[in-house]
């Protein structure tokens, strides 16, 4: 499980820090809150490194200016997601009923991507169930595992989804491999029961960041994989008539950004924004809802 996974990798950075803030005061620091800033800090300093590491691996030029606004979004969207959210998962995730007051909606299914789970999607669900919309978001596990052992995990969503909310079609949004693993859903099980899918920094044309990858979904998502190849040889026009892509031109993880596009298909490109950032983003979020109620508009016409 990948909360047990990084409450492990928290608690051992903390210990690092701790072990180190120590050792600076055995050697004649008078400040005994040393230790604590250390073993605070270091989780911190990580997801840093991190961010600016993936972000010049990555970066394709242009302006300096969007370039630091993504690293340093990016940055904060890490320490939330993967410090403050996704290591405190105790409980699997459930439908999660509309409180708008515009009626009820069709349902959304928000798929994640790599080495993230449900609570990624927290503000992305909040304004969706806002507008009128049940959420039902998944995890997908194993965690290192091929991707074509997925479908079965987002089936089991669509069928609750529609089970519960009495709609016989629903929304799916998928950020980075979740929207990957909604293809092959689509391959294993047809689209019949998508009205549409919307899809957040994924890597439908592979990325460079997964070159020597060991794992096995992220193998194959390398650049221009067979793997890939074969998803998209198995996707007529209708099938990508009904998809939405939004990448972003600073995205730290999926690059090269702008090949990330299905054929006949435009994408919005949003500035500024890291990958992990798409989750947590306003104007991401709001171009989410706007798509999910289009759609649920098409839904809606005789």
């Amino acid at each position: 499980m990948l909360a047990q996974l990084l409450r492990r990798i928290i608690l051992t950075q903390i210990f690092i820090g701790a072990g180190l803030g120590y050792y600076v005061c055995a050697q004649g620091a008078d400040s005994w809150v040393l230790p604590l800033g250390f073993a605070l800090g270091l989780p911190l300093f990580s997801m840093a490194c991190s961010s600016f590491y993936s972000a010049t691996l990555s970066r394709s030029g242009g302006a300096w200016a969007p370039w630091l606004r993504a690293v340093a979004g990016e940055f904060f969207a890490g320490s939330v997601i993967f410090l403050l959210r996704q290591p405190w998962v105790f409980k699997a995730p459930v439908l999660m009923p509309a409180h708008g007051d515009g009626g009820q909606k069709i349902p959304v299914v928000l798929v994640h991507g790599f080495l993230c789970n449900h609570r990624i999607w927290s503000d992305v669900a909040q304004a969706l169930r806002a507008q009128g919309h049940s959420v039902m978001a998944v995890n997908l596990e194993p965690v290192f595992g091929s991707i074509e052992g997925y479908p079965a995990i987002i089936e089991a969503a669509v069928q609750q989804a529609c089970t519960q909310s009495q709609c016989t079609r629903v929304v799916l949004v998928g950020h980075s491999m979740g929207g990957i693993a909604i293809r092959a859903w689509i391959r294993s099980y047809g689209s019949a029961r998508a009205a549409g899918v919307v899809t957040l920094g994924s890597p439908h044309q592979g990325t460079r960041m997964a070159r020597g990858a060991w794992s096995l979904n992220a193998q194959q998502m390398a650049w221009r994989s067979s793997w890939l190849k074969s998803l998209a040889a198995s996707e007529t026009d209708a099938v990508r008539a009904l998809f939405r892509i939004a990448i972003t031109a600073q995205d730290n993880i999926v690059f090269p950004q702008r090949a990330q596009v299905l054929p006949g298909i435009e994408a919005t490109v949003f500035e500024g924004i890291g990958h992990l950032q798409m989750c947590l983003a306003h104007p991401v979020i709001e171009w989410v809802v706007a798509q999910a109620q289009h759609i649920n508009q098409q839904e809606a016409r005789p």
